[in-house]
């Protein structure tokens, strides 16, 4: 089997195999794979999100994501075990292709990172 290199190849390799596991029938979009990102990262398992929690995952993958870039940084853990990171550097203005660019590459590097992509 050829070796897997570009962004493109990844990102689809992640998408099927993520809509294997956590999807029924419907292909994850960039959204859902953040929103899964985000449940890993608070560790409390499955389970039924309020809306506001929903957008607060979101916001914990992204984060996450952009830890390694230098945007974030890990901050401390709230009483109900949510994790809090600090802003160090603000994100450049980017055009939304680029945006999604930058989102995709830094999702494909996390799972890497956890073993879930080889």
């Amino acid at each position: 089997m050829p070796k897997i290199t570009t962004l493109k190849e990844k990102w689809d390799l992640l998408i099927n195999k993520l809509t294997n596991q956590f999807a029924d029938g419907d292909e994850l979009n960039i959204d859902g794979v953040i929103y899964l990102v985000g449940v890993q990262e608070l560790g409390q398992g499955h389970r039924a999100f309020k809306k506001d929690e929903k957008m607060n995952l979101m916001h914990i993958a992204i984060c996450k994501l952009l830890e390694p870039y230098g945007y974030y940084e890990f901050d401390f853990f709230d009483d109900d075990g949510w994790p809090h990171y600090k802003t160090l550097t603000e994100l450049p203005n980017l055009k939304p292709g680029e945006q999604t660019v930058l989102m995709k590459e830094a999702i494909v590097t996390y799972f890497e990172s956890i073993s879930y992509l080889k």
